[in-house]
């Protein structure tokens, strides 16, 4: 018979290998048997959040596979869905031109080119409210004429069209500074032009002038580069096409007119010998012309600052809200109207956040929060 004696007395690896799981055993115990350990192991337990990705990493190798091959249908889905925008904006470009004439036609009304027949003028309200207000406008009116002795010299065309929708508007008067106003006065029309067929996707902004006292140039212009394409590093981020870059125009200013720069004295002292003279500079000046000298995109590579890729943002911003609303409904803006019906969308958005805040949070407290004080218009500074 074999001797299982070890010498020495010291104990062979199997033999520690069965009294390691005792060991493993009564630890377990003692842990179960301490509150505050079973207590802290519960909360490590509750904050591992249980995500989607979490879930698809326990999945098969089959199905995991499976799921890959979805992916290449979405990244397909994805490209045919770019196709359909670049359609659509060959449709907009085929419908732009058939709004043109309504909108030459337009313009002209607000220059004064052209007066309206009373045919075109003719407006019917809507809601009684409507009618009674005009019938008693058309009072008021008709009683101003009987009492004023001469008849009043009338305005030609609409006076300010453009730049009461600038001051309407609160996204377009808050570029606005004081000293763009007597320079806005003279805008009479924003055009949208399309890229030409088989061109990269893009659209111009097109701001026509009067002659004025500030620059030379008729028209100011403002053309926006548009990407309808997946990115293949995130082909799932694809929503429709987006402006990725944007060039704006040289403004030919008079002298001393241009209001994107102001002129600044600055006194110096010579160190040797106590001299003082003083120096002028131009520095960069708040204005909404400033809109036609953009910033440009990174295309080398390197990321933009936080504040550069906020402006940029914003601008892209801009530009779309001139193609997709005020120039298609610069009537509505220049009434209200159209202002009124965008409060109204927004009401509603925020309202079913509210309603989703209170289902998720009944049984929160209160937080009173007081009430944010209304910015002030800013002002250009000239010196």
């Amino acid at each position: 018979m074999a001797d299982n004696s070890f010498p020495d007395g010291a104990p062979s690896e199997s033999a520690g290998a069965e009294g390691r799981p005792q060991d493993a055993e009564e630890l377990a115990d003692q842990v179960m048997q301490n509150l505050q350990v079973l207590a802290a192991l519960q909360e490590r337990l509750d904050s591992v959040s249980h995500t989607p990705s979490s879930y698809i990493e326990t999945l098969p190798r089959a199905v995991k596979r499976r799921i890959s091959a979805l992916k290449q249908l979405q990244v397909k889905c994805a490209h045919i869905e770019a196709k359909f925008y670049e359609e659509v904006h060959d449709l907009e470009r085929k419908y732009a031109a058939l709004y043109q004439p309504l909108f030459d036609k337009r313009r002209e009304f607000i220059t004064g080119a052209a007066e309206p027949t009373d045919a075109e003028s003719e407006w019917h309200s809507e809601t009684e409210e409507d009618k009674l207000a005009g019938e008693m406008k058309d009072k008021a009116v008709l009683a101003e004429q009987e009492a004023a002795p001469a008849e009043e010299p009338s305005p030609r065309g609409i006076p300010e069209f453009w730049f009461t929708i600038f001051r309407n508007v609160d996204m377009l008067s808050e570029l606005v500074q004081e000293c763009d106003e007597p320079i806005l006065k003279h805008l009479q029309d924003i055009k949208v032009r399309f890229s030409d067929p088989g061109q990269p996707m893009s659209f111009v902004l097109e701001f026509h002038f009067e002659p004025n006292d500030y620059f030379s140039n008729s028209v100011l212009t403002k053309t926006y580069k548009m990407k309808s394409e997946p990115d293949k590093a995130d082909p799932f981020s694809f929503e429709g096409p987006e402006i990725v870059d944007c060039d704006g125009c040289t403004i030919d200013w008079k002298r001393g007119k241009n209001v994107t720069v102001k002129t600044i004295k600055k006194k110096q002292k010579h160190k040797g010998r106590g001299t003082v003279r003083t120096i002028t500079k131009q520095v960069p000046n708040d204005s909404f012309f400033n809109f036609f000298s953009p910033l440009k995109a990174s295309g080398d590579g390197e990321s933009l600052d936080e504040d550069s890729e906020f402006s940029l943002a914003s601008d892209f911003e801009i530009g779309h809200f001139f193609r997709e609303r005020i120039v298609p409904r610069a009537v509505l803006y220049f009434t209200g109207e159209a202002i009124e019906e965008d409060d109204f969308e927004e009401g509603e958005e925020g309202e079913e956040e509210d309603l989703e805040g209170e289902e998720e949070g009944e049984d929160e407290d209160e937080v009173e929060v007081s009430p944010k004080e209304p910015s002030q218009p800013s002002e250009c500074k000239q010196q």
